[in-house]
């Protein structure tokens, strides 16, 4: 079963893994990180009220989720940081602004809590592939929808806190997205673990 898997890419093709670091696509996910401060900061001085500035900052929030996987795969610079990095700012990012939602009253602590030891697992595993096989498993399409769906979960919140309806409709649906993709990278890290080949 084992010499099946190292036969098979699972990643469907051999992507070129660069050793750099400093890169335009690391540094706009670093700067994805970063971009919750602003957020927070504003949304207070405002009174706890969303405005345009606030929503600008969000809609650049998002938009540098695609732009950084996009600006690697066209600059030919898809890096063993990068593999890292883009997830730790999606992870970043959404634990703190989920975290803040949280001390506002909109989102259940449980909620935080189940997402989060779900992302520490997923996290464990990573660090588990990185010592056994030498490099990091790049993220997968369902923990980008994962992510995309609960940022529509926290938005629907966030600017439309009146709709108690649509939040028990999101977060059903983001419970069950993060289930998904939970399994999806329990499979892949069996996978791994027995010998397959991946980027």
């Amino acid at each position: 079963m084992a010499e099946k898997y190292k036969l098979t890419n699972i990643d469907g093709r051999k992507i070129s893994v660069k050793n750099h670091i400093f890169t335009w696509s690391n540094l706009i996910s670093f700067l994805r990180i970063l971009i919750s401060v602003p957020i927070i900061w504003l949304h207070i001085q405002n009174d706890y009220e969303v405005n345009l500035l606030i929503t600008g900052v969000i809609v650049i929030g998002v938009f540098s989720d695609y732009l950084d996987g996009v600006v690697a795969r066209w600059r030919d610079e898809v890096s063993e940081l990068g593999k890292v990095l883009d997830p730790v700012a999606d992870k970043s990012l959404a634990g703190i602004l989920f975290a803040y939602t949280v001390w506002l009253g909109l989102i259940p602590l449980w909620f935080l809590v189940v997402a989060v030891i779900r992302d520490l697992l997923i996290v464990a595993g990573s660090i588990h592939i990185k010592r056994t096989r030498g490099k990091v498993a790049m993220a997968v399409f369902s923990g980008k929808v994962s992510v995309n769906v609960l940022a529509v979960y926290w938005v629907s919140v966030f600017f439309f806190p009146e709709w108690v309806v649509a939040h028990q409709v999101f977060m059903v649906c983001s419970l069950i997205v993060m289930a998904y993709s939970f399994y999806y990278y329990v499979q892949r890290f069996n996978q791994i673990r027995k010998g397959a080949e991946f980027n």
